[in-house]
């Protein structure tokens, strides 16, 4: 007899031994164990922005803002302080005149776009900078609180990503995520 053939009735006699004894320990070490895979979720941004972390971020953020925007509004007024008087005088002007204003103006304006490029580009990247700390410390969070719980992975369902996940396979961790970072108590069932 080959080994094909004894496995066949093995696996056809098998379940009409009951699985005792010595049968029953071999199709224990046999078989491997299936396991469905368990996802969590929950919402990114609603616990990251419930973090204190986080508005301390967006006040520093709105602070540095408030210093470009200053100095944009700076350049905006002398631009129009000169461009009046350029409008006042360019009927007295020499030709001469006139064309160093012009140029001086549209120099003027050209810093100014310039400059509102350059902030925009550097907002951005003060923004992440003082945001990456934060999400550091919530995906740290995140990730002890998969691993306790057996999660092979999380979902966010931030901007409807997830329309439905099935209550019986994943699991929602916006609390136990909340509980390690100090932002609730208990969980509520």
């Amino acid at each position: 007899m080959s080994k094909h053939f004894i496995a066949i009735l093995l696996a056809l006699f098998l379940p009409l031994l009951g699985g005792t004894g010595a049968f029953s320990t071999l199709r224990a070490q046999d078989t491997p164990e299936v396991r469905v895979a368990q996802f969590g979720y929950l919402s990114y941004n609603d616990i990251f922005q419930r973090m204190p972390e986080y508005a301390e971020a967006q006040a520093s953020f709105a602070q540095l803002k408030a210093k470009y925007d200053a100095e944009a509004q700076r350049a905006e007024d002398e631009f129009q302080r000169k461009f009046a008087e350029f409008l006042q005088g360019q009927k007295d002007f020499p030709a001469s005149i006139m064309q160093k204003r012009q140029m001086e103006l549209q120099d003027l304006m050209d810093k100014s776009v310039a400059f509102r490029q350059e902030t925009q580009r550097l907002l951005k990247q003060a923004e992440a900078e003082l945001q990456a700390p934060v999400a550091a410390k919530l995906n740290e969070a995140i990730q002890a609180v998969a691993g306790e719980r057996g999660l092979t992975f999380v979902l966010n369902t931030d901007n409807n990503a997830v329309p439905f996940i099935h209550p019986q396979v994943g699991v929602n961790i916006t609390e136990p995520v909340l509980i390690r970072l100090g932002l609730a108590s208990t969980i509520s069932d």
